[in-house]
Parts: C-alpha cells; structure tokens; sequence
C-alpha cells in the first residue's frame, strides 16, 4: 500500500481566466511570512476525540477547501491502515482560537474517520449540499446522516485491488471491528498545530500557510480564503449586491469564479468606511476590515445595502461601460472604488442614501487626470497613491 499517497487529490481546475478587471493589484507586497510569529506545535489526538471535535463544530472544514471527494475504495483504505497501525499522513489544524481549529491539509482523511464512526458514507450526488450544511451548522445533524438520500452505510470495500483475496475487514462496519473497535478508537493520529501568536490583530498568516502546506494543488485567490475566514451577515450582503442586475450590467462579465466581482464591492466599502486610515497591503487591509464587518448588526448591514442600491440609482444615466477601460473593455476597479467613495461619503457620514446622479464627464474628467491616472499606473496599492486616488475623486466627481 502507497501510504504517502493516500491524501493526494486531484485539483479541480477551471479555465476562466480573469480578464474582466483592470487592476488585480491586492498582492502587491502580500504577505511576507518572516513578519509574522508562528507555532507549529505536535498532538497526538485519538480517533474517536477528532470525531467528537467535528460533532461540536471545534474543527471547522473552510469554506475555500473543496468538498469530500475520496470514493468508498479508497477511504476504506485508509480506515484499514488505521487498524492495522499502518503509519497515515499527518494532519495540518490552524488554531483560530482555543479549541477552535481550522482544517490546513487533510480534509479527505478526517472526514472518512467522521463518517466511518457515523456508520454512513455520503452520496456522491448530494456532497455538496452536505458541504453547505456543515458549513452552516459546523457538523451533520443526525436527521440528514440517517437520510438514505444523503447517505449510505459505510462498510469497508477492500476486495480485489492487490490480490484475489479480500482483506479480513472487507464488508466490516464501525460496529462489526469487535474487538478491533477500540484499537481503532485509540488509534492516535498526529496533528500539527499551526498558531499565529503575534501580531494579534492581522491573521493574514493563514493566506501563505495554507498555499504552502495544502496538498490539493489549488492556486487560490485571497477572495477565496477571505470569504471563508470572515463569513458574516455583512458577507451575505455582499452576495447578495453581486447579484444584482444593474451591478452585473456595469461589470460586463457573469459572476466570478474566484470571488474577484465580490472582492470589488469589498474594496469600495473599505474605502469608504475606512480608507482614511488605509496602509498596505491591499490583502491586509481588507482582511482587517472583513473581521471587523463580522460585529455589524442587521440594521448597519440594511444600511450598507440601501447606500450600494442608492449608488446604483445615481449611476442610472451612464452607460454600462462606465467604469470600463475604454482600450480593452475592462472592468476598472480603482476608477470604481474612488467614484463610490466619494459620491457616498457624505451620505455615509449623515447616515442616508445617496441623492442625486452621477455626472459621465466628471467621471470621466476623473479617468483623464493626470494625477489620479499616475497614482492608477504603478504601485498602486502604497499609501500615498491610494489617498491621492481618493482625494482626486472628491474634488473632481464629490458627493451626492
């Protein structure tokens, strides 16, 4: 048995590429891993522990790794080897928290520990609506587990693959290992913990620690990880706003599969709430303002929402291809968050919604200025071309 290769899946990959934006500065000076202190510290937790872990939502699988995707041969593998005390791969945990740890490298193998102690193996058909449950609640509930549409009973397949005869645990379930059941129970299996202790305010760590360690294969963007990191009602929102017609209509393309028209409406509302103070990098400072959107209330996010829709009204006489390049037809993100600063912050700061329209020639009197477009050209995301984009925008398009 191929023990070193039991957890190496193969990526899905897609082949949109991302063409529709004019700017996809964000990782201009990332994340430089040596600015950050980090733990990596070994634990030896048991099988049936790591089961309960997941029962109560203490080990969360993030919503930017792919859903469960090993067929039944193949966990049962696994679950055979564990028996057998056959060395396994270890698993990578990220402690957002005390007791609270995200899962870096190894989904494949916790979930068909979970599964094979539940007694029930998912559908193929149905995994990712299970994915979207677990997301929301943090586990199975057991209604959906004892579902024959959702699951099928977990006995082992281990007929046929090396040799005519079948392993002695073929057809076996958690309940037929006998007195094998608690050697699977206590079977310890190794963790390491990955924990950022400093700087406290600033976990950007986990965008490096999870590209360098996962063994998918997958080339994520920030969007991707961000939304799953800091999901909140304020999330929902922007989902909610990326689905709306006269917001798709102004960026000419269908929604994105990296997030990327998501991480747009993130940038201008950080600039509006917070672009006073903004400071690189573009990742972090989006980070911070994502975690801090996590203690909105309801009526802040009606609010947010009502001010975007407000904005799309004020934008009702341009053309669709109004914040678009007008050489390549490209959405122009730094265009976008400058015009929504301005135009709202005035109704932000008097707590309203944006009253008037937005004029196309100061727009595009915003577009053709020579220090608005020299700070749009190259090192887009420092300091000081970012605030010299915003403050072009205030006097040349201003508020409504």
């Amino acid at each position: 048995m191929d023990v070193h290769s039991i957890d190496k899946v193969e990526p899905e990959t897609d082949n949109q590429p991302n063409t529709w934006f004019a700017d996809d500065a964000e990782d201009d000076g990332g994340i430089h891993i040596d600015q950050y202190d980090i733990t990596a510290s070994p634990n030896d937790f048991n099988l049936v522990t790591l089961g309960s872990f997941i029962d109560r939502g203490a080990v969360r699988i993030p919503g930017f790794q792919r859903h469960f995707v090993w067929d039944l041969p193949r966990a049962s593998r696994l679950i055979e080897s564990l028996i057998l005390g056959l060395p396994v791969p270890q698993l990578f945990l990220y402690e957002e928290s005390r007791n609270r740890f995200l899962v870096i490298d190894g989904q494949q193998r916790l979930m068909s520990i979970y599964y094979f102690i539940k007694r029930r193996f998912p559908r193929q058909e149905r995994r990712r609506e299970l994915r979207t449950v677990f997301d929301d609640l943090g586990h199975i509930p057991e209604d959906v587990l004892n579902d024959d549409k959702y699951f099928r009973p977990f006995k082992l397949h281990l007929s046929g693959r090396f040799s005519d005869r079948a392993s002695r645990f073929d057809g076996f379930d958690y309940d037929s290992l006998g007195e094998y059941q608690s050697q699977f129970d206590l079977r310890p299996l190794r963790n390491i913990i990955v924990k950022q202790v400093s700087p406290s305010d600033d976990d950007s760590s986990i965008f490096e620690i999870f590209n360098r360690l996962n063994t998918g294969g997958m080339n994520l963007r920030p969007q991707e990880i961000r939304t799953s990191m800091y999901h909140s009602c304020f999330y929902t929102m922007l989902y909610d706003m990326n689905a709306e017609s006269r917001w798709r209509a102004l960026l000419g393309a269908p929604p994105d599969l990296h997030l990327k028209d998501v991480e747009v409406l993130l940038r201008g509302f950080a600039m509006l709430v917070d672009g006073d103070t903004y400071a690189p990098s573009m990742l972090r400072f989006l980070n911070r303002f994502s975690k801090k959107c996590r203690t909105h209330d309801s009526d802040q996010n009606d609010y947010l929402k009502g001010l975007f829709r407000s904005f799309l009204d004020a934008c009702r006489s341009l053309p669709e291809d109004a914040f678009r390049n007008p050489h390549d037809s490209r959405f122009n993100i730094m265009l976008y968050e400058a015009a929504f600063t301005a135009v709202c912050e005035q109704a932000f700061a008097e707590r309203r919604r944006v009253d008037g329209e937005l004029s196309l020639d100061r727009l595009r009197a915003l577009r053709k200025d020579r220090e608005f477009a020299a700070a749009a050209a190259s090192n887009t995301t420092s300091t000081a071309n970012v605030k010299t984009r915003l403050s072009r925008s205030r006097e040349i398009v201003g508020g409504l």
